[in-house]
């Protein structure tokens, strides 16, 4: 579609051209009548939307869609709140009920590339984005002291090949010199935290060949392991019991992990992506405008964050020095800090590609337009202060 939003190839767009574009798109997508969807009989007649079902975590750059302040153009949109382990197995075993729906970033490539998954592509649309170094804890009497330290030591998780823990083994390796070779893993048969992170997927559990790998007792979670010493130290998304509940012999390895992590920043330009969005691919095909009017409503309601993190953040948010941290973060990694489309995301998506090879999970050295809608390769993002941009 020439000219329009997500396929400009301009850096900055006026915001006042986008919007006739965007009336353009919508008048264009309404037209449509769906399959089945005959409309009335009277003099006012007005064609079908298409019926689209959306599912995700409920996050605040997504609020617009989940309470319809933001619309997908030529769409009637249901937006169904659920955890990242439900929409996995709808996606890649269950009965794919959703027609766009947030993913799992790693068990998408993995089902990808290991499985001939090919039944729906991924938008560059990335809900959830978290810094790792938070991620590492140990047994305070284990001496470990620094990463360096974690060569030849035990070390539990929940789940191998989740995106979380691919992200964390990578940094570990390219940031520390500590291969994952070089430790002794063991797989907890419970999770902590489970209620929180949801169930470890297919995806999520997979085991290269070679390394040392062995199974934690029966009925004992990661928590555990880590407070009696079965373990020194633990990689994991969330925050084991042990740690919520301030057990002495449990503690962060990266004590001060948000300078940590603003550092590794600083350093590499990379803010690890956790989730992206996805859309079935016999409905893309069905109807070429959709991925790009998808993209659109997602980067519309994230500059609704934009704009209320700006004016009313500071009162919104249960936190004293919100409005400080926005502007720390704003200031370190610029106005759109949390970026949509490709090209504002290549580092973090081939390292994470990268990440996954290397480490034996995935067969195939991924690239972007292996698994991204063609469609969506060029799409730009809106920023915080309400230009387009794919920086």
């Amino acid at each position: 579609m020439s000219g329009s939003i997500g396929s400009s190839k301009k850096n900055i767009i006026d915001v006042s051209r986008r919007a006739f574009i965007r009336n353009t798109l919508v008048t264009a997508c309404t037209a449509y009548v769906a399959p089945g969807y005959a409309g009335s009989t009277g003099n006012n007649d007005k064609p079908e939307k298409l019926p689209l079902k959306l599912s995700g975590y409920a996050l605040d750059r997504v609020a617009g869609l989940i309470d319809g302040r933001v619309k997908v153009a030529g769409c009637d949109v249901t937006f169904e709140v659920a955890g990242v382990g439900d929409m996995n197995t709808d996606v890649f075993s269950g009965a794919q009920t959703r027609d766009v729906t947030e993913i799992g970033l790693h068990p998408y490539m993995l089902a990808y590339a290991n499985e001939g998954f090919r039944d729906y592509s991924l938008i560059p649309v990335f809900p959830i984005r978290v810094f790792r170094h938070k991620s590492i804890f140990i047994n305070t009497a284990s001496g470990i002291e620094k990463p360096e330290d974690l060569r030849g030591r035990k070390v539990a998780t929940p789940g191998f090949s989740s995106t979380s823990l691919t992200w964390l083994r990578g940094i570990v390796q390219h940031e520390y010199g500590v291969r994952p070779e070089e430790i002794e893993w063991v797989v907890s048969s419970k999770d902590s935290s489970a209620e929180v992170a949801g169930k470890v997927s297919k995806q999520e559990s997979m085991i290269p060949e070679g390394l040392k790998v062995t199974n934690g007792p029966e009925g004992k979670d990661e928590s555990d392991l880590l407070v009696d010493g079965d373990v020194d130290a633990l990689f994991h998304a969330a925050e084991p019991r042990a740690y919520v509940q301030g057990h002495p012999n449990v503690a962060r390895l990266f004590s001060d992990y948000r300078q940590t992590e603003r550092d590794y920043y600083k350093k590499t330009g990379i803010f690890p992506i956790m989730h992206a969005v996805a859309i079935r691919n016999s409905l893309a095909d069905k109807h070429p405008w959709l991925p790009e009017a998808v993209f659109d409503a997602y980067s519309q309601t994230k500059q609704m964050m934009y704009t209320d993190l700006r004016r009313m953040g500071w009162a919104t948010i249960s936190l004293p020095w919100a409005a400080k941290e926005l502007e720390e973060t704003r200031a370190l990694m610029g106005e759109n800090f949390w970026p949509y489309g490709v090209e504002a995301n290549r580092e973090a998506l081939e390292t994470l590609f990268q990440y996954s090879y290397e480490q034996g999970l995935s067969r195939k050295k991924l690239k972007i337009k292996d698994v991204f809608h063609p469609s969506t390769l060029n799409f730009m993002d809106i920023t915080s202060t309400g230009q387009f941009s794919s920086k």
